[in-house]
């Protein structure tokens, strides 16, 4: 009987693994994964600063770069791009198998640039010219700076995992910006059939900003509110997947797939459910349908493995209940617009701040090995 993976590849859906450590290329474990039917990996600051913080995975390497390097970026830069490329070079011959449609392993650029389009542009680039793989995703953004470098970069021939999604104004956003991308490489002469993208829609965090505020209403009297608890952030990845519907069917679209353009996937990014109360795969089970991809951390991963129930086409049910549930919120006095932009607010600095630490880390951590050294 296929497992779960499995199941999902035949819905439709991909499972990445939203975790990476050094460890699971020596130890066979991403081979293993793969196998039993992963078909891609993201990465960002937080996961990659418990990986070096945390272990001596990464030890050798800083030793070895001791009195040549000491810039904690590009010491960053260096331990990432290795770890980067081995992955990359586990999922190519699913790549390959996939035409171009699964295998791929996302780095972003620097959360620093978030509000730097320029700036964004030219650090895609480069990692890309770098890393050298074609499956590599980078990592930008869905700030209003990073709607015109997402477009320069798919235009450039970059594959683009557009991050920090929250709201369906932003998704719109990175949409569009992937099609003009796709139409302004297509216009210059270059090959479109190849481009990848991803559109990063977060889920938890809404919920627990949305949550907090019918707490209070419910706490001073508003009971009828409780229904509405633990239900916005799937109803917005619902409404997300139906404009994705309507925006790669649209003739606009047609035109560029006619010359072997995919489209950009809905991927539902933070899926661990962060009330204890909630069904931990409350974020995976409901979101199932074709063109999607869950990027999921290593807990959900293994709840997924050990009791996820796949049922096809999920994220598609009930699409007038999702709507209705922004009508009850919106009823409630509650602004879902006014929370979505906090949270990307929160989200760049909060991806800023976990950068910031881990330059700390590997600063602290090659000099104590300096200092072993002598």
């Amino acid at each position: 009987m296929p497992n779960q993976l499995e199941q999902l590849t035949a819905a439709g859906q991909s499972i990445w693994y939203d975790n990476i450590r050094r460890s699971m290329f020596t130890s066979g474990e991403l081979h293993k994964l793969i196998e039993n039917g992963l078909r891609g990996m993201t990465s960002n600051p937080t996961i990659f600063e418990h990986a070096i913080d945390t272990g001596s995975d990464y030890d050798e390497q800083l030793k070895s770069l001791v009195g040549k390097e000491s810039d904690p970026q590009k010491l960053f830069e260096a331990l990432a791009e290795k770890d980067i490329c081995a992955a990359l070079d586990e999922f190519r011959p699913l790549y390959d198998k996939t035409s171009g449609g699964d295998g791929f392993v996302s780095l972003e650029v620097s959360p620093l640039l978030a509000n730097d389009t320029q700036g964004t542009v030219d650090a895609a680039k480069r990692l890309w010219k770098e890393v050298n793989r074609p499956n590599l995703m980078i990592k930008i953004p869905g700030t209003p700076e990073g709607g015109p470098a997402i477009t320069e970069a798919i235009a450039a021939g970059i594959n683009v995992n557009v991050t920090l999604l929250f709201s369906l104004a932003s998704y719109e956003m990175a949409a569009n910006a992937f099609i003009a991308g796709l139409e302004k490489r297509a216009a210059a002469g270059g090959k479109i059939d190849r481009i990848a993208s991803v559109a990063s829609f977060f889920l938890s965090r809404i919920d627990t900003k949305v949550d907090k505020e019918l707490d209070a209403k419910i706490a001073a009297g508003q009971k009828n509110l409780e229904p509405l608890l633990g239900k916005a952030a799937i109803a917005n990845a619902k409404i997300a997947y139906e404009t994705f519907e309507k925006l790669f069917s649209s003739d606009r679209f047609k035109k560029l797939a006619a010359q072997g353009a995919k489209p950009q996937r809905p991927l539902w990014a933070s899926t661990s459910t962060k009330n204890p109360k909630y069904y931990d795969l409350m974020y995976v089970e409901t979101l199932v349908g074709p063109d999607t991809v869950n990027t999921i951390p290593p807990a959900t991963f293994d709840a997924l493995l050990d009791h996820g129930k796949v049922t096809p086409d999920t994220v598609k049910s009930d699409y007038a209940g999702a709507h209705k549930l922004f009508d009850d919120l919106k009823a409630a006095g509650i602004s879902f617009e006014g929370i979505t932009a906090e949270l990307t607010v929160e989200g760049v600095k909060s991806f800023s701040d976990s950068y910031h630490q881990l330059l700390e880390a590997i600063a602290e951590k090659q000099g104590l090995l300096a200092g072993a050294t002598r």
